[in-house]
């Protein structure tokens, strides 16, 4: 029994140092891994009903369903980070060639900044010439991110041809893979279960009712960006986007100023009419859209869905804004499992809820002798 507990103690050393150098020799292609996943759970309805089109093929549908993705999701992306960028590198090449004069730009309106400064004993120079270095910064922030972007084409193209590859095997043999890790995993079948569902719904639901919101908001706002005549629509189109994946934040971060900008250097119609148009149609689009996207057994709290997201973006990158909810999901789903079982065992295998006192003058129980 001693060598058999030994023996048990250094196999369980060896899987998890085996795991460790495992995770450690793939860590730089995680991110792949990790989109192929939630790409395979999003696009699994639509792989279903293709395998059911083509017979029962796994290849075929695949192969088919990857394609899909392909065409609806990477190609426009594509397009829009080339246009994103060409108008980012524009912006910057108008700020420095002095064609968007920043200092101009505030002198229009600086003796209402003046006046109200003098009230608040705020020195406008020096706020002034804040502003227009922070402009020149964030701009060549832009470009410099944009010529970065560029030159790792290369990289990019070889980690999306891997998160491709991955998502075709995931698609066929996902349930495989899923029930090989359940054999491997000794949690039980029930709580299984209910942490795949629980992960396969959370994510589904951050990525319809986190980024496909965040899509429709940025892509209303760039309409009226580029209805108003303002320059650069898809790449503030995109600002926006990327905003509203971050909780409390969101596209009035860049629509809000852009309107104050405008009422103040002259442009009052422009600025009333983007102040309403994000208001009522940008803002109400979040109101609207996620409900219906996302069912109440996914929603989690306010405050966890900030911190998830803003600890995931910090940690993991882009993505975080997926990875951290699931987490946090996750981390709910666990404790609720323990607390539920911990109360069943207190109470006698139970359930607390239909436990009632007794009524407070019924007589204590008597022993007979």
């Amino acid at each position: 029994m001693e060598q058999r507990t030994i023996q048990q103690a250094w196999f369980l050393i060896l899987l998890a140092a085996v795991s460790l150098a495992f995770l450690w020799l793939t860590l730089d292609f995680i991110q792949p891994v990790f989109w192929a996943a939630v790409l395979a759970i999003i696009f699994d309805p639509v792989h279903r009903r293709i395998m059911a089109l083509t017979g029962g093929r796994a290849t075929v549908a695949a192969l088919a369903t990857t394609a899909a993705i392909v065409l609806v999701v990477f190609i426009p992306l594509s397009l829009i980070g080339v246009a994103v960028s060409r108008e980012a590198l524009n912006l910057y090449g108008r700020i420095t060639s002095g064609d968007v004069d920043v200092s101009a730009l505030i002198e229009r309106y600086d003796p209402l900044v003046r006046d109200l400064a003098s009230r608040v004993g705020v020195d406008t120079d020096s706020v002034r010439k804040n502003v227009a270095d922070a402009a020149g910064s964030a701009a060549q922030l832009i470009a410099s991110s944009a010529v970065v972007v560029g030159q790792n084409v290369l990289s990019a193209v070889a980690q999306t041809a891997l998160m491709l590859y991955l998502l075709f095997f995931f698609l066929r043999d996902g349930e495989q893979v899923l029930t090989s890790v359940g054999a491997a995993i000794p949690l039980g079948a029930r709580r299984q279960r209910a942490l795949f569902g629980r992960f396969t719904a959370v994510t589904r639901a951050t990525l319809k009712g986190t980024l496909l919101v965040g899509v429709v908001q940025g892509a209303l706002g760039a309409i009226l960006f580029w209805a108003l005549g303002l320059r650069a629509p898809v790449f503030w189109g995109v600002i926006m986007t990327m905003l509203s994946l971050v909780p409390m934040v969101g596209p009035p971060l860049v629509w809000a100023p852009t309107a104050i900008v405008l009422i103040a250097t002259g442009s009052v119609t422009k600025g009333i009419v983007l102040l309403a148009g994000g208001a009522l149609v940008v803002g109400t689009a979040d109101n609207i859209l996620r409900p219906l996207l996302v069912g109440r057994e996914t929603r989690m709290p306010d405050y966890m869905v900030l911190l998830s997201t803003l600890g995931g973006l910090s940690v993991f990158g882009l993505a975080g804004f997926v990875a951290g909810p699931v987490l946090a999901a996750l981390f709910l789903s666990v404790w609720g499992m323990f607390a539920r079982e911990h109360a069943r065992v207190e109470f006698g295998d139970v359930d607390p809820a239909t436990v009632t006192a007794p009524p407070v003058d019924a007589a204590p129980p008597t022993t007979e002798s």
